[in-house]
């Protein structure tokens, strides 16, 4: 018998940061997502094949069972390696029934997307992992990657969330019907500058100063873009959520940095300057930023689960 588990892709409307120090996120699941197949056999091995969204294998491995029962580092393992016995490792720990010797494990991830997109090719192989073990995924991810947890939130939800990190292995998640009347007027670009979240958190932290203020203020624009129904409204709320990320990072919004004189309201998403921004305006935005070399632009229908 072949189990299957499925996870959606992610983005952060507000709060990318800042929902690490208790502000109130705004995030919604998208059309993309990664499957997870699990076949069960008696090899006491771990056989594990990701498949990019082209058919093109990123990763296979082969984990002996018994190596998810030890502590001690392998030396001989890939990153790749590494990283999948890491968080076997933290899975099992949670619930052992599922790793035991005499059973081994034919196991297929596949992305509906590529996996530079920055869509959450982490949170979804972690929250595909968490429902095969039947465990917690936010203790899995804080076990292995770290991070906040909004993605897993999405990854489980096909409905916008708030998310508010009161507790590492039990964030407040509240759902939300969020449809806006002005969806044709957004849409996503992709700038093709992947971003390591590790490292973005990491600057975050080194710049932060006392923000108490901001954090307030972001978990506001939240809860106001989730009622938005004026599209100007809403980029009004872009706008300024772009500023007071600006001052706590001390860096240029993207737009002041590569679309300057842009004729509409264009907001970072996750780590400023890489993956993907959200762009809303009145016109058609294709051409303006294919002349800036910008190929990729998904329309909020297309991306969003609507």
């Amino acid at each position: 018998m072949i189990q299957e588990y499925y996870s959606n892709g992610k983005l952060l409307i507000s709060g990318e940061y800042v929902v690490l120090e208790g502000a109130k996120a705004f995030a919604l699941p998208t059309q993309y997502g990664q499957s997870l197949s699990v076949k069960e056999n008696s090899s006491s091995i771990i056989s594990w094949t990701s498949y990019d969204v082209d058919g093109q294998v990123w990763m296979k491995e082969e984990v002996a069972i018994s190596d998810i029962f030890g502590t001690e580092s392998i030396p001989n393992g890939s990153n790749y390696y590494q990283t999948l016995v890491e968080v076997l490792r933290a899975a099992h720990k949670q619930n052992p029934a599922i790793c035991v010797e005499g059973k081994g494990y034919e196991v297929v991830s596949k992305l509906t997307f590529p996996r530079l997109w920055g869509l959450g090719t982490s949170s979804t192989w972690i929250n595909n992992v968490a429902q095969w073990f039947d465990i917690n995924p936010y203790q899995l991810l804080q076990e292995s990657f770290g991070g906040s947890g909004y993605d897993i939130a999405c990854a489980r939800y096909n409905t916008g969330v708030f998310y508010t990190l009161t507790d590492l292995y039990n964030p407040k998640v509240e759902l939300i019907d969020f449809k806006p009347p002005f969806a044709d007027n957004i849409c996503f670009v992709y700038l093709n500058q992947k971003k390591s979240s590790k490292e973005a958190i990491a600057n975050f932290r080194a710049q932060k100063s006392l923000i108490s203020e901001q954090v307030k203020r972001i978990s506001e624009i939240s809860v106001e873009m989730s009622m938005c129904t004026e599209l100007i409204d809403f980029m009004n709320l872009m706008n300024e959520h772009e500023a007071v990320m600006s001052q706590i990072l001390k860096v240029p919004t993207v737009k002041e940095n590569l679309f300057n004189g842009f004729n509409g309201s264009i907001k970072s998403l996750g780590g400023w300057g890489g993956d993907f921004v959200m762009v809303a305006t009145t016109e058609n935005p294709k051409d303006y930023f294919k002349s800036k070399g910008y190929e990729i632009m998904i329309k909020y229908t297309d991306m969003i689960i609507f």
